[in-house]
C-alpha cells in the first residue's frame, strides 16, 4: 500500500522545512521525510541573511524567527587572557531602509529556526515523518515511487532532495558533484555552555603555534555559545565533551571545568562543492543536496532556503494545472548560477580574499539571464531596474512587501501605466515611485521581477506560460 503526494521531499532541514511551507500555503499536498527520529539538534547554519529574513516574512514565520535570535556581537580578538580589541565580522551595510526592512544577518541556531518551520507546517496541515530512510527511488513517465527501510513506500508526481551534503537521492540518481577542498585543516563545532565569558562579544583566539584558531559565539535567543576549533591537517577530532575541554584550556585563558555542558557536536572538514546538474526528471535536488559550502560566508543555508522558493511556486502552478511543465526547467536554469556564485563567495571568504559585505547579504541576486525574465522597455538607464531583478521594498504611503506577501502574483503599475485598463489581477496603481520609474512590473510570488513594459501588451502570453 502507497502513501500517495504531489510532492516527496526527502530531508526535514531548513531547506525541505521551507518548501513544504511554501507548498501548503498552495494547497499542494506534500509530505516530508526524514531519516533522523527528530529534527536536526544543532546549531550549525545560524545565520539568517536579509534577502533570507524577507523570504521568512512572505512565508509567515518572520516575526517568530525575529523574536528567536539576535543581532551578530562584535569580535573581540584575545591574547594571553587580555582583550586585544574589536574585530568587526561584517562590513557595515549602507542599503535596507526603503529598499528593504533587513539591513544585517540575524542570528538563529538552525534547530530553532528548522522548530519555526515545522510548527508553521503544522500550522498549514503538513506533516513529517521521521524514521524513514529512503533505499530506492523509481521514475517513471507519472511519478516517482520513494522505497525506505522501514514503513510503507510513497508515491508522488515529483520528489525533492533537500536530504544534505551526502544526499542519499543524489547517489541513487547518479549526480556528481564538482568541488574542492577549502580548507585541509579539519574543523570541530559544537554548542556549548561556557562560564567566564561574556555575551556581549563574539570571542577569538587566534592561533599560537601550529595550532588552529578557537572562536567561541554566544548563540542569541539561548544560553548557549557555539564553538569552532580549527586543527592541523591529519588530526582525528573526536566531538566530544572531552576534546572540547582539552582544546578550550590550551587555547584561551579558561580552565577545563568552565565548559559545563555540551549539547551537541560534529567535526568536518571545509569543502565547497555544486552538483552537475539539479534535476533528473521529475526528482529536483535543493540545497546542500545541490551544493555545499564553507560556513564561513554563512550562505549556505541562505542559498538553500531560495532554492526552495524558487522551487515552490513553479511546482505549485504546475500541479495546478495553470503552467506547462516546462516552467519547472527554470529552476535549475536560474538557481544553478547563482548557487555557482554564492559557491565562490563562501570560498574567498574563507580564504581571506573576501570580507563579508553587501554581496553576503543577497539583496542584490537577480534572474535578468531567465528565460522567464522578460523585459520589453527599451533605451533603459544605465542602473535601471529590470527584469529578473529582486523587487524593491518602501513605497508611499505602503510597503509593498504588505501588497506582494502571500502565494499570489502582483501587477505594479507606476506613473502613466497606472491608469491604463490591467488583467484582473492582484494590482497596486502608485502615481510614482523613483527605485521602479515609470511602468508596468509583474511581481513574480517569490519577490522577483518577471515581466517589465510600458503598456499591457504582451503580458497575457507571459501570464499564461508562467501560471496565471
Amino acid at each position: 500500500m502507497f502513501i500517495e503526494r504531489d510532492v516527496l521531499i526527502v530531508g526535514a532541514g531548513p531547506t525541505g522545512l521551507t518548501l513544504a511551507v511554501d507548498l501548503a500555503r498552495r494547497g499542494v499536498r506534500a509530505l516530508v521525510v526524514e531519516r533522523a527520529d527528530g529534527l536536526f539538534p544543532g546549531s550549525r547554519g545560524k545565520g539568517i541573511q536579509p534577502r533570507t529574513q524577507e523570504v521568512f516574512d512572505d512565508l509567515g514565520v518572520g516575526e517568530a524567527i525575529r523574536a528567536a535570535g539576535g543581532p551578530y556581537p562584535v569580535g573581540m580578538i584575545w591574547q594571553d587572557g587580555r582583550r586585544l580589541g574589536e574585530h568587526r565580522m561584517f562590513d557595515e551595510s549602507d542599503e535596507g531602509g526603503a529598499d528593504s526592512a533587513y539591513r544585517e544577518p540575524w542570528m538563529v541556531p538552525q534547530w530553532r529556526t528548522q522548530e519555526i518551520l515545522a510548527a508553521r507546517l503544522a500550522e498549514l496541515g503538513g506533516d513529517i515523518a521521521f524514521d524513514r530512510e529512503l533505499v530506492t527511488l523509481d521514475q517513471d513517465a507519472d511519478g516517482v515511487t520513494a522505497g525506505f527501510a522501514s514503513g510503507p513506500p510513497v508515491r508522488a508526481r515529483y520528489a525533492v532532495a533537500a536530504d544534505g551534503g551526502r544526499s542519499a537521492v543524489r547517489r541513487i540518481l547518479g549526480i556528481a558533484m564538482t568541488g574542492e577542498t577549502v580548507d585541509p585543516n579539519p574543523m570541530l563545532v559544537a554548542d556549548v555552555r561556557i562560564d567566564g565569558l561574556d555575551r556581549d562579544n563574539w570571542h577569538i583566539f587566534p592561533p599560537v603555534g601550529d595550532t588552529g584558531f578557537l572562536a567561541i559565539c554566544p548563540l542569541a535567543g539561548t544560553e548557549d555559545f557555539q564553538l569552532v576549533a580549527q586543527f592541523p591537517q591529519g588530526t582525528a577530532i573526536t566531538p566530544s565533551l572531552a576534546t572540547i575541554r582539552e582544546v578550550v584550556a590550551a587555547r584561551s585563558h579558561l580552565s577545563p571545568d568552565a565548559v559545563t555542558a555540551m549539547s551537541w557536536a560534529s567535526d568536518f572538514r571545509p569543502r565547497a562543492a555544486l552538483a552537475d546538474r539539479f534535476r533528473e526528471g521529475r526528482v529536483f535536488l535543493a540545497g546542500d543536496a545541490a551544493h555545499v559550502h564553507s560556513p564561513a560566508g554563512g550562505q549556505g543555508l541562505n542559498t538553500s532556503v531560495q532554492d526552495a522558493y524558487n522551487l515552490g511556486w513553479k511546482l505549485g502552478a504546475v500541479l495546478h494545472g495553470r503552467a506547462p511543465e516546462s516552467l519547472l526547467g527554470t529552476y535549475e536554469e536560474e538557481r544553478l548560477p547563482i548557487a555557482a556564485d554564492m559557491l565562490g563567495l563562501s570560498t574567498r571568504i574563507h580564504r581571506g580574499e573576501a570580507r563579508r559585505g553587501a554581496a553576503t547579504r543577497q539583496l542584490d541576486l537577480d534572474y535578468r539571464g531567465s528565460s522567464i525574465a522578460v523585459e520589453t522597455r527599451t533605451d533603459l538607464p544605465t542602473g535601471a531596474l529590470r527584469a529578473g531583478d529582486r523587487a524593491p521594498d518602501c513605497a508611499p504611503a505602503t510597503r509593498l512587501f504588505d501588497e506582494f506577501r502571500g502565494p499570489h502574483w502582483t501587477l505594479l503599475a507606476i506613473g502613466p501605466a497606472a491608469s491604463a485598463d490591467l488583467p484582473p489581477l492582484h494590482t497596486v496603481r502608485l502615481p510614482s515611485y523613483e527605485p521602479y520609474g515609470d511602468g508596468l512590473f509583474l511581481i513574480r510570488p517569490d519577490g522577483y521581477i518577471g515581466w517589465a513594459g510600458d503598456s499591457p501588451a504582451g503580458i497575457t502570453p507571459y501570464l499564461a506560460h508562467t501560471g496565471l
